[in-house]
């Protein structure tokens, strides 16, 4: 099933979760995609709308494991057995919570612009995205909703993959799909049009809800304000990974389909004009990029810190969690040297939703025990000069179990300093992540 954009998947939603109008219901949209299908499920039930704010609770050492969820009002659920099987500081769970309650407050405050939280207490709550990938947020936002003293809970979807449905079925009342494809890599592949929601769209949306639904089979001013072009994002940001606060600057074409996030190597930062240029390069065909440091200035000063590639992949793992709270589009990996290797390492984790990655002059043996579980198609591009990492990269291609293809440049060494390298890396860059990262319709 193929959805034109998030309208069209609210509608045929909509038709899907009829049986709960005479529940009076409450909608909750998950932020930011799930909101414009919520919108339309809300407008077709004749129900109110909010946002369902959550935050995963991630364990220190291993992210993308959460040991409970957050939301507003205060509620925690927190997993008894994760912590205690983790042998979890009550120090490190704080700090965790403390740094997700702020940014908590930051969404829930920007989405409703003043309007009070709806109570939720007895009602059937109806839980609405626009897709599902691994249900770790669903499923959080679930709890939550149910400890806010929801007395039915129910999960909408267009679209899932087949057993995280089967996970979030035992997870709620009542779980409604539209579609579980077999052959599902990503959400976005799914719809026509999967331009990114912005929060001003969000704000609109939840704004225009409170006021009140026309009629039904009216056009809304929120379908055409969707609808209204949107422009370049091009902001530094602030990211919060592993404890560690780091900065980076993210770009995002109007209606990018993707975004590529750059692990700098050995010596290197987001300001580097070779990953600049690769980065200038993505912007130009349509990616979004962001930029950012995985060490702090104090920990590049110390030279072991840059091959440090377990801690680097984490802060990687975080800062994609980061980004994919802020838009719903595929992700990518670009790592250079040292960062290639954490970009790989990253991949491989459990969870991973990475739909591609590149890796130019790339030191994937630091990642070497961890190749054969990369899932995402990886191009590695090397130096024709560069005959060390050429051997590191054979070795690499050989061990990797992925979609894989070595492309090396001739008469180009380690840094392609030389006239048109550096082109040449970024030409390959795109057309890789175009092919494997951007799903076309």
């Amino acid at each position: 099933m193929l959805f034109t954009d998030r309208a069209d998947a609210g509608h045929r939603l909509a038709e899907a979760l009829r049986h709960l109008e005479g529940e009076d219901p409450v909608v909750l949209g998950l932020p930011r995609g799930g909101v414009p299908v919520a919108f339309q499920v809300a407008r077709a039930l004749h129900a109110p709308l909010d946002v369902i704010v959550v935050r995963k609770l991630g364990v220190p050492y291993q992210r993308e494991l959460g040991f409970g969820a957050i939301g507003e009002g205060g509620v925690r659920v927190i997993s008894d057995d994760i912590v205690r099987r983790g042998r979890l500081e009550q120090a490190d769970l704080a700090s965790v919570e403390h740094a997700e309650a702020a940014e908590l407050a930051r969404q829930a405050e920007r989405f409703r612009a003043g309007r009070p939280r709806l109570s939720l207490e007895g009602r059937t709550a109806i839980v609405v995205d626009d897709g599902i990938a691994t249900g770790a947020t669903a499923a959080a936002a679930c709890q939550v909703v149910r400890a806010h003293g929801a007395a039915r809970v129910v999960l909408a979807v267009p679209v899932a993959p087949p057993d995280a449905a089967e996970r979030l079925r035992g997870a709620t009342d009542e779980f409604v799909c539209l579609s579980t494809p077999f052959a599902f890599s990503a959400v976005g592949e799914w719809y026509q049009d999967f331009s990114q929601t912005p929060d001003d769209e969000v704000v609109s949306l939840l704004a225009q809800a409170a006021a009140g639904p026309g009629p039904e089979g009216s056009a809304p001013d929120a379908e055409a304000a969707a609808d209204e072009e949107v422009e370049d994002i091009e902001e530094e940001v602030a990211i919060d990974a592993a404890g560690v606060r780091l900065t980076g600057d993210l770009k995002l074409p109007a209606g990018a389909r993707a975004v590529v996030m750059f692990a700098h190597g050995s010596g290197s930062s987001r300001h580097s004009p070779r990953n600049r240029l690769v980065a200038t390069a993505l912007n130009e065909a349509g990616l979004g990029t962001l930029l950012f440091d995985l060490l702090t200035p104090a920990e590049e000063a110390h030279r072991a810190n840059v091959f440090d590639i377990a801690t680097l992949a984490e802060r990687l793992t975080d800062a994609t969690g980061w980004l994919r709270d802020r838009t719903a589009v595929p992700v990518g990996y670009f790592g250079a040297s040292t960062g290639a290797a954490a970009a790989l390492w990253a991949a491989a984790s459990p969870g991973a939703d990475v739909g591609a990655v590149v890796s130019r002059g790339g030191r994937p043996d630091l990642a070497g025990p961890l190749l054969p579980g990369v899932r995402a198609p990886t191009l590695l591009i090397v130096g024709g000069n560069d005959s060390l990492v050429i051997d590191l990269n054979r070795e690499a291609e050989a061990a990797l179990r992925c979609t894989t293809r070595l492309d090396i440049i001739p008469g180009a060494t380690h840094l392609f300093e030389e006239h048109g390298a550096l082109q040449q890396v970024a030409d390959l860059a795109r057309d890789w992540f175009i092919s494997h990262l951007v799903k076309e319709a």
